[in-house]
């Protein structure tokens, strides 16, 4: 009796030990696949190798205007946002390669002005322009124009926020791309570009509390074809001025530099640009990761359907000047569309996507068309979906106002689109509450548009695709929910699908071409309106975007 229990404990024993050892290779496998494909894909055309190198761009989608700094052991990023709420996006950074978004600096743009609301929505391609971030004195400083209100700044304790509400330095119009700097001093001082003025650059004096301008101090210190993008900074005792001009070649990285900010300054160009092939690499900030490593992170200046897509240059100085790119005979640099990283990070940030709509507020990666009407959408209504009312758009019936409805059409959400080798998006929706004359699905838009989604007509629910005002009508839908999607791969071809289970999907209309407008590039999002009356509603259950 005794042996046989032996024998049986022994069995036991032996299934237990190695069912652990399985356990522990599956465990070790997993580890192990971890360790040699990182975060980053495989060959992708982008971004992290996963391999201690990068591929330009780092960023495959509309982060123009770029501005960077460094505090501490992080990085941290602003891009411009046009007509988009909230307004800065702030990004987030390790290794100056991988990025995610952590918030933005105008939660509410009727701080700027009455036609960047719902019931406007009269400044495409105007709006936030370039800014320039900064850290003094124990805060984070934003700097900004708008070409048609003027100078707006704010500051935080934190990059994610809370940011204080948006102050106006100066209203007035016609100026861009401003930039401070303080002094050791303590004196501050903003540059920025009356290009209404011939693309002046001039210098201010601002206010101790970096709060206003002191316009008596003016003092052009500089111009040229097309001088913009500008940045100050002060390296080695001597003051540097950053900024781009148009030349023969295209839109070029040039400094100027002097022993007084107010000058006499000597420039010097900083780099060549190609439009056929480099895009323009133009605008951006320099900041220094350790000693003699330095970077350019930028824009690509030439907008394709994907926007002004970022990248990260490197930075050699010769004889005094950072010299941006790979630097020729001639010690002025050129792209470079492979390079080492910066350094080595755990941090593999990648830019959000995906939503499930179960939190009390929207991710930073969302932004709307516009400030939205705040009463007309909700997180809150049912837990776990994004409830959209429609309403009216602006002159819905008006055909004096030619624009697309649904660049009139407020409350409209949306994210970048990204150049990467396949993008898909897909949402489902429950429709069983929507009116007559609603419609609401899926959009593209940037210089032209299209959308995909449900149309309500005399309590008859139908598919739609519109292509720039050429509709075309699909099969009656008889379920309350249904899932769309759209795909689209690295030419910018995208296409439409829906489905009724969420797993088989039927293409619908032809493939759209996703498009540069307005100095933005496409954009991705949620439409819901109706142009008859305030009547109507969908529930977004989520939003998966695989890029």
């Amino acid at each position: 009796m005794n042996t046989r229990i032996l024998k049986i404990t022994c069995i036991l024993l032996l299934i237990l030990f190695t069912s652990l050892v399985a356990s522990a290779q599956r465990h070790k496998k997993k580890h192990r696949v971890k360790k040699v494909v990182p975060m980053a894909i495989k060959n992708k055309p982008w971004g992290d190798q996963g391999n201690n190198t990068f591929l330009n761009p780092v960023l495959p989608a509309d982060f123009s205007d770029l501005d960077v700094i460094r505090v501490g052991r992080d990085f941290y990023a602003i891009s411009s946002t046009f007509q988009f709420s909230p307004g800065v996006v702030i990004l987030h950074s390790k290794d100056l390669v991988n990025w995610h978004i952590i918030g933005h600096v105008a939660n509410d743009l009727l701080q700027i002005g009455p036609e960047y609301n719902w019931n406007r929505m009269d400044r495409y391609g105007k709006g936030i322009w370039a800014g320039s971030i900064r850290y003094h004195d124990g805060k984070y400083w934003v700097y900004f124009c708008t070409p048609d209100e003027g100078f707006f700044m704010s500051t935080a304790v934190n990059p994610e926020g809370p940011w204080e509400p948006l102050h106006k330095m100066w209203g007035v119009a016609g100026w861009d791309d401003c930039c401070p700097l303080w002094d050791n001093d303590g004196q501050g001082y903003i540059v920025a570009t009356h290009f209404a003025d011939k693309y002046k650059v001039h210098l201010f004096k601002m206010s101790p509390d970096g709060r206003n301008i002191l316009k008596a101090s003016d003092s052009v210190i500089h111009q040229s074809h097309g001088s913009e993008a500008n940045k100050l900074y002060k390296y080695y005792g001597l003051y540097y001025h950053l900024y781009s001009e148009v030349k023969k070649e295209g839109r070029v990285v040039m400094m100027e530099r002097s022993q007084n900010i107010y000058g006499p300054y000597e420039s010097r160009q900083l780099n060549h640009v190609n439009k056929s092939t480099d895009k323009e690499p133009n605008q951006g900030g320099i900041v220094q990761v350790t000693y003699g490593n330095w970077w350019f992170l930028t824009h690509q200046g030439t907008g394709d359907w994907e926007g002004r897509a970022a990248c990260l240059l490197p930075v050699t100085w010769i004889d005094g000047w950072p010299i941006i790119g790979q630097a020729g005979n001639d010690t002025i640099g050129s792209m470079v569309w492979k390079s080492k990283k910066p350094f080595q990070s755990a941090n593999l940030f990648s830019i959000q996507t995906s939503d499930e709509f179960n939190q009390s507020t929207l991710p930073d990666q969302w932004e709307w068309n516009y400030q939205p009407r705040k009463e007309m959408w909700s997180l809150t209504e049912r837990s776990g979906f994004l409830r959209l009312h429609a309403f009216v758009p602006i002159n819905a019936n008006d055909g004096k106002d030619k624009r697309p409805l649904l660049f009139r059409a407020g409350n409209t959400l949306t994210q970048r689109s990204m150049r990467t080798m396949q993008s898909e998006a897909t949402i489902r929706i429950e429709i069983g509450n929507m009116a007559d004359g609603q419609t609401a699905g899926l959009c593209h838009f940037a210089g032209t548009y299209s959308t995909f989604g449900i149309k309500q007509s005399k309590g008859i629910r139908n598919l739609v695709y519109d292509n720039n005002s050429l509709e075309v009508i699909g099969p009656r839908i008889n379920t309350d929910e249904i899932w769309l999607r759209s795909s689209w791969s690295i030419d910018g071809m995208s296409q439409y699908a829906y489905s009724f289970d969420g797993i088989t999907f039927a293409p619908f209309g032809d493939p759209y071409k996703l498009t540069w407008g307005n100095y933005r590039g496409d954009r991705i999002g949620i439409y819901c309106y109706n142009r008859l009356r305030e009547s109507g509603y969908i529930d977004v259950d989520w939003f998966h975007y695989k890029y």
